[in-house]
C-alpha cells in the first residue's frame, strides 16, 4: 500500500505505478510513502521533444556539465 499526499488531499492506492501516476494527475508537489521509501517531488516530464520538456520550457539539464571534467583528462 502506497500514500499520496498532497497540500489538501491524500490518496491511498495499492501499486507504485498508480501513485506516480496519481501524483502526475495531482500536478502539484507531493509525497509518495511505500513500505520501505519516501519520495517528494512534482512528478511530470515524461517527455522531451525538440529541446522542450512538454510545458514548452527548455530542457537544457547536461550531465557532461554536472559532473565536472573526465577523470582520464585531468592532469
Amino acid at each position: 500500500m502506497y500514500k499520496v499526499i498532497g497540500k489538501t488531499i491524500t490518496f491511498d492506492v495499492m501499486t507504485l505505478d498508480e501513485a506516480m501516476h496519481t501524483a502526475k494527475v495531482m500536478n502539484e508537489f507531493v509525497t509518495i510513502t511505500g513500505p520501505d521509501f519516501e519520495i517528494v517531488g512534482m512528478f511530470g516530464v515524461d517527455s522531451i521533444r525538440d529541446g522542450k520538456c512538454p510545458d514548452g520550457v527548455t530542457y537544457d539539464w547536461n550531465k557532461a556539465s554536472r559532473i565536472g571534467r573526465v577523470r582520464k583528462e585531468r592532469v
